[in-house]
């Protein structure tokens, strides 16, 4: 039995009475993989939290940009490491989300890609440990920047299977104890690993990368390994044989259709200025405060403490309140994390490098932003179209970043002060436009 049709477009009225009821009517139907959904969920989890201890050594806002100062060096270079990322997360999946809704097991794609995601970093592992590293500054950032490339397109694809899985698998009122679950097991699995692990590699002549890129690698393709054992039955041959739009005009309807959505893509580009700050929060630190070596251990795991306290709180709000009150939330928070960063610089070299580490607590409501995204787009999008609503909100991340190397540039030339205060004012003014979107759950718009 199917689920109650939905129109291929939302109305532009704001009115989601249909796509509420059909969300509620996912929570119940017989002979699908939704009669699975207690197994599928404790694969998803797992799946997660491998992900997870492989994510907490390669972190975006720690890591990744410190490797590449240590190899590089001015602002700019440092801010292209995040348009290489969102342009690898955004341009392909629009490309892949035909072929992936004409799949009829989504699980294949997703084991596919998150192998993929491991290789560059098993490759960057072999460079690093056994290729000289005496001029590694003049061929070393190309190399690494064209390798995270790679990366980061494979995690694109890996996204959007992911969460067109997740949306295939799991019912809706189940997704935000996914959530709950995936992100506090993930994180504390993964605060154990860097404990372990990561102050010892850091604390190398090399800075430990060939270890930290190879464990990176190995946790992906076990994570790959572990997506074999999610149980899915083949999609409708009528559902595959549906004419798909093409990808980039696929997003236009989207937006030109759905009024909501293009609410939502302007929230999602003013929050995404907060993911464009974060490589510049160890920069502030390691240049004004003079932070460096272990302090990058400590910092991952107080984020990664925070995405689990986070995502518990957050999950459980969305699991009783909707996508959209756990989406203004986590958006104000991420707004916090730039001023956080100020405050603690004001208190001078000694105290603020005593108390730097609470920067990364509103930075661990990032990861959490971003899933909640994904979720209201879920919720939002007909049911058979979650591959080309999913692929339209990672061209609207995208944009923001394209800024990202004027970012870097900016903070070298006019300071981290008023980059700062305008990324915080930014990010708040995403958070009061949610109020402009609707609960799709509730089938009203306050």
């Amino acid at each position: 039995m199917s689920a109650p049709p939905l129109s291929t477009s939302t109305p532009a009225d704001g009115t989601f009475s249909d796509v509420a009821a059909a969300a509620d009517a996912l929570d119940a139907r017989p002979g699908d993989d939704r009669e699975h959904a207690g197994r599928n969920l404790i694969s998803l989890v797992l799946y997660d939290v491998v992900v997870r201890i492989g994510w907490i050594f390669k972190t975006e806002s720690v890591i990744m940009p410190a490797f590449l100062d240590m190899v590089a060096g001015p602002g700019w270079i440092r801010g292209c490491l995040l348009v290489v990322n969102r342009f690898g997360q955004s341009i392909p999946p629009a490309l892949f989300a035909r072929r992936l809704r004409k799949m009829p097991l989504k699980k294949h794609a997703l084991v596919v890609w998150t192998l993929s995601m491991g290789l560059p970093f098993l490759a960057l592992a072999l460079v690093w440990g056994f290729v000289p590293q005496a001029h590694a500054h003049t061929w070393m950032a190309p190399l690494f920047l064209a390798l995270y490339g790679v990366f980061s397109c494979c995690h694109g694809l890996n996204q959007i299977s992911y969460s067109t899985l997740q949306g295939k698998l799991l019912p809706v009122r189940l997704r935000g104890r996914m959530l709950a679950v995936a992100t506090f097991s993930g994180s504390g699995m993964a605060i154990v690993f860097a404990w372990w692990l990561m102050g010892a590699w850091l604390a190398l002549p090399d800075g430990g990368f060939t270890y930290i890129f190879g464990f990176t690698g190995i946790c992906f393709a076990l994570a790959a390994a572990g997506a074999l054992f999610i149980r899915e039955t083949p999609d409708d041959a009528a559902k595959l044989s549906a004419p798909v739009a093409h990808p980039l005009r696929g997003a236009w309807d989207v937006l030109r259709h759905d009024a909501n959505f293009r609410k939502l893509a302007v929230v999602v580009m003013l929050s995404a200025i907060g993911t464009v700050l974060f490589p510049h929060y160890q920069a502030l630190a390691r240049e004004r405060l003079g932070l460096v070596g272990g302090n990058l251990m400590i910092w991952v795991i107080v984020q990664n403490a925070a995405v689990g306290t986070f995502g518990l709180l957050l999950g459980w709000i969305v699991e009783k309140r909707g996508e959209r009150l756990g989406l203004r939330l986590a958006v104000f928070v991420n707004s916090l994390a730039p001023l956080t960063a100020l405050a603690v610089d004001a208190l001078g070299r000694e105290e603020g490098a005593r108390w730097f580490w609470l920067v990364f607590i509103p930075l661990g409501m990032t990861p959490i932003s971003l899933k909640t995204m994904v979720g209201y787009t879920l919720e939002i999008a007909p049911d058979h179209d979650h591959p080309r609503y999913l692929s339209t909100l990672s061209l609207c991340l995208a944009v923001p970043f394209c800024f990202s190397p004027l970012v870097g540039w900016a903070v070298d030339v006019v300071g981290y002060e008023r980059v700062f205060v305008g990324g915080a004012a930014l990010i708040a003014l995403a958070s009061v436009l949610t109020f402009r979107l609707v609960e799709p759950r509730h089938g009203h718009a306050n």
